[in-house]
C-alpha cells in the first residue's frame, strides 16, 4: 500500500427518521441560546415550522439565501446576526442555505446546526464557495465546518424527483473527484465508492416510486459520504470548471455539476485507471464517463449547458478564467481538449 495522509474532520451526525425532534436537544448541548434560522425564500415556511421546535431559542428567520452564496446576501444576513444577537445558526435546506450559514460562520465563528433537505453533501465539508462580481472563489477553514448535521429522511420525502436526481449527481461528483484527488487515500476511496453506489442505486428506485423510504434513506446516506469525501481531500478539474461556470453565468448549481461530470471523467479517464475502476464498480458500468452520462440521462437530467442558460460565446471566457488559477488535476490541462470538453457539455453530446 502507498503512503497516505488522512484527515478526519470533526462533527456530529444524527441520521434517521424523525431525527428533527432532537433539534432543541442539540442546541442545548452546544450551549446555543439564540439561534438565527436560515433558508431560501422557497423554503421559508418549512424553516419557520421547524424553528418552532426550538421555542424561545429561535430569535429570527433570514430567508434570502441564494445560489452560489453571493457576498451581498451574506452582508445583509450579517446585519440580522448583529440585530438579533444570535449566538448560533440553523441552516435548513440545500446548498444555497448551507453556503450562507458557512459564510456567516466564517466571519463570526458562530456554531452551526444544519438540517439538509436535499442531497447536496456540502454540509459535511469545511469548504465555502462565495461569488462576487461574477467570480466564484472557494476557501477552507475549520470555522466553516458545521458542528452538527441532522439528517432526517422524512424531510426529503417531498423533494421533487428532478431535484433529487441533480442533487444526487452533484454529490456523486464530490466522490468521483475524491477518488483521483492529489490527497486521495484508502479511507476516502472506500467512502467515495460506497457513497456513489448508494446514490446510483437509490435514484432509479425513486424514479419508479418517489415515496420509497428505503431509497430516500440510501441516497441521503450516500450524499453524506460523498460530502465527507469533498471535505477530506482536494478537488480537481470538475469543481474548478463548475465554480467558474456557475459564478460567470449564474447557472443552477446541481444541474451544472450533473451535466459537466461525465465529460471531466472522460478527460481524466486514462490518467486515473484505479479511480475509474471504482466508479465502474459503484455504477455497475463498463465505461465510467458513459455510465455517468447514461445514468443521468435515463433519470431525466438536462445534459446540455445551453439548456441551463449558458451562452456558447462564453466558452473561451470561461476557459480563460479557469486556466488563470487552475486546481491540481491528474491529467495536465491543455486548452484545446478542454475547449472540446466544454463544447460537448454545452451541446449535451455524450462523452467519447
Amino acid at each position: 500500500m502507498h503512503n497516505f495522509v488522512y484527515n478526519g474532520n470533526p462533527g456530529r451526525v444524527i441520521f434517521g427518521q424523525g431525527t428533527i425532534s432532537r433539534l432543541r436537544e442539540e442546541a442545548e448541548r452546544l450551549g446555543i441560546q439564540r439561534l438565527l434560522v436560515l433558508a431560501t425564500p422557497e423554503q421559508a415556511d418549512q424553516a419557520a415550522a421547524i424553528a418552532q421546535k426550538l421555542g424561545d431559542r429561535s430569535v429570527g428567520l433570514f430567508s434570502k439565501a441564494k445560489m452560489h452564496t453571493p457576498t451581498e446576501v451574506t452582508a445583509e444576513a450579517m446585519e440580522v446576526v448583529t440585530e438579533t444577537r444570535a449566538d448560533g445558526l440553523l441552516a435548513i435546506g440545500g446548498g444555497s442555505t448551507i453556503g450562507l450559514g458557512k459564510a456567516i460562520a466564517f466571519r463570526t465563528d458562530l456554531p452551526q446546526i444544519v438540517v439538509p433537505t436535499t442531497y447536496a453533501g456540502s454540509e459535511a465539508t469545511p469548504i465555502l464557495g462565495e461569488t462576487e462580481n461574477g467570480r466564484k472563489v472557494t476557501k477552507s477553514a475549520p470555522s466553516i465546518l458545521p458542528e452538527v448535521i441532522i439528517y432526517d429522511v422524512d424531510l426529503t420525502m417531498t423533494l421533487p424527483f428532478t431535484m433529487s436526481v441533480t442533487s444526487g449527481m452533484n454529490a456523486i461528483a464530490h466522490a468521483v473527484e475524491a477518488l483521483y484527488a492529489r490527497e486521495t487515500n484508502p479511507v476516502t476511496c472506500l467512502m467515495a465508492e460506497e457513497g456513489t453506489s448508494a446514490i446510483a442505486g437509490g435514484l432509479p428506485v425513486l424514479q419508479q416510486d418517489a415515496t420509497s423510504v428505503s431509497a430516500r434513506s440510501d441516497v441521503l446516506y450516500g450524499a453524506w459520504l460523498c460530502g465527507v469525501c469533498l471535505g477530506s481531500v482536494g478537488m480537481a478539474l470538475h469543481h474548478k470548471l463548475c465554480h467558474t461556470l456557475g459564478g460567470m453565468f449564474d447557472l443552477p448549481h446541481a444541474q451544472l455539476h450533473t451535466a459537466v461530470l461525465p465529460h471531466v471523467v472522460a478527460y481524466n479517464r486514462a490518467a486515473t485507471p484505479d479511480a475509474m475502476a471504482r466508479v465502474n464498480r459503484a455504477l455497475g458500468s463498463t465505461e465510467p464517463a458513459r455510465g455517468l452520462y447514461e445514468l443521468s440521462s435515463r433519470l431525466g437530467a438536462t445534459m446540455a449547458l445551453k439548456d441551463l442558460g449558458m451562452r456558447e460565446d462564453g466558452i473561451d471566457a470561461a476557459l480563460d478564467q479557469a486556466l488563470s488559477n487552475p486546481y491540481w488535476n491528474p491529467r495536465p490541462l491543455h486548452r484545446q481538449p478542454l475547449r472540446e470538453l466544454l463544447t460537448h457539455a454545452f451541446h449535451g453530446i455524450a462523452p467519447l
